[in-house]
């Protein structure tokens, strides 16, 4: 009767600081390995770790990894897997490099660098890693063959096929225009790079305002209007403090002098220019914040929890699984034809051997940003702070001079840990999957 009375009296339960926040605590934990990540290496490094140009570089080597662990979620939320994204990668990659440099070239009498052989060659290019995912999700869900095998098979086919499509043999990528979605090549500058992130921090404000308006529309609780304030301020502050950083990246004189000779012009005495935020970088952003709308306002998205969830009780519901399982696998395969774009042209060739081992570090992304192995449970923002984390800690490994092989060790621990984790987490907070 005292807890009762306790409970019903007119003072509120104090909340502690998380709570009042409502911050994700497996977010929060994420966050504080990262940061932790960057402390522990800028510190070894001397501050190396941390200058614009580093930031620079993990930014862009993070992008195909984390577009594809955006499509990794969707597959392992409905209780799949999908071990040939980095074949898949490749065989758009190869796909895209032949058709760019011989194959549209000689069909249409055009030369390399012709911007319509560019854009034809990138529809070719997520076509053909679309109809790959939907061949995946056709064998998975029509033909009921678990998603492991398939994948694992389509891990040696499609590698072996981008073998054979370029004969084996490396293939240089020199246009510009391709170039341009690499990272490296391809910025918007100091200038625009600010006007993006002051236009990115008013949307997330307008966003976070206009969800409690609804909220309170609807009559649910809401945080004090000084917690919403702190989150806007941590927001802002994040977007501002990334774009002003990539701000500060001067591009080198003697790729500033290329620039200007391309265009017949000489560098003006004492001029400089800054990287910003790099064209790759916001190709990342776009699918990250349409990944999550769909994740979170579409019917597709609810589908796809609800599969994982119960998938028994989804397709009692009257859900079309069979039908669901190829949307998300050709889904899957339309970014793995994204990210082939974004790897080929910042290493400006296709080798092979791209994409090698991309499964793992994809699937590993997906899992330490917090996506259920038992399926229905995952975010897309998780899914990129994973992509993150992994590449921060392998950058920073190769600064001090470990290994390659033992730089794979320690991203193999920290997978396994974050799922053990990941686990205990769930059993303390009585959450069953």
């Amino acid at each position: 009767m005292a807890d009762i009375s306790r409970a019903s009296g007119g003072t509120a339960p104090k909340r502690g600081i998380i709570e009042t926040l409502e911050l994700d605590v497996r977010l929060l934990g994420m966050l504080v390995a990262f940061i932790a990540i960057a402390l522990v290496f800028t510190v070894w490094t001397g501050g190396t770790f941390v200058i614009p140009r580093n930031v620079f570089n993990i930014t862009v080597q993070t992008v195909p990894v984390a577009i594809m662990a955006c499509g990794m979620v969707f597959v392992i939320v409905a209780r799949h897997i999908d071990l040939s994204v980095g074949s898949m990668l490749a065989m758009c990659s190869a796909v895209m490099a032949m058709m760019q440099s011989i194959w549209l070239p000689n069909l249409f009498g055009l030369e390399y660098g012709n911007p319509f052989i560019l854009i034809l060659t990138i529809l070719i290019g997520l076509i053909v890693g679309t109809c790959m995912g939907a061949l995946t999700g056709w064998l998975v869900g029509y033909q009921q063959i678990p998603s492991f095998i398939v994948t694992l098979g389509g891990l040696f086919v499609w590698r072996n096929v981008n073998w054979f499509t370029t004969n084996g043999q490396s293939v240089s990528l020199t246009d510009p225009n391709l170039l341009m979605f690499g990272g490296t090549e391809g910025v918007l500058g100091a200038t625009a790079s600010w006007a993006v992130g002051i236009a990115a921090s008013v949307a997330a404000v307008v966003v976070i305002l206009k969800s409690r308006r609804n909220k309170l529309g609807h009559g649910f609780s809401v945080k004090p209007m000084w917690a919403e304030g702190v989150m806007m301020a941590l927001i802002v502050g994040t977007i501002l403090l990334f774009v002003g950083w990539l701000s500060r990246y001067p591009i080198p004189a003697s790729k500033l002098r290329r620039m200007f000779e391309a265009r017949g012009e000489t560098v003006p005495e004492g001029y400089t220019a800054m990287h910003g935020l790099p064209i790759s970088v916001l190709i990342l952003i776009v699918v990250g914040v349409t990944m999550t709308v769909v994740a979170r306002k579409t019917r597709l998205g609810r589908y796809i929890f609800a599969t994982g969830g119960n998938p028994d009780a989804a397709e009692l519901s009257g859900i079309n699984t069979r039908l669901l399982t190829v949307k998300i696998f050709a889904l899957m395969g339309f970014l793995c034809g994204l990210a082939a774009l974004i790897a080929q042209a910042r290493l400006q060739s296709h080798g092979n051997d791209i994409g090698m081992l991309e499964e793992l570090r994809v699937i590993a992304a997906a899992v330490i940003g917090g996506t259920a192995l038992s399926g229905g449970v995952g975010t897309i923002y998780g899914a990129i702070l994973g992509a993150l984390i992994m590449q921060s800690l392998q950058s920073g490994m190769a600064m001090v001079g470990v290994d390659t092989p033992f730089q794979n060790i320690v991203v193999g621990l920290v997978l396994v840990i974050a799922v053990w984790v990941d686990i205990i987490y769930r059993k303390r907070m009585g959450i069953t999957k």
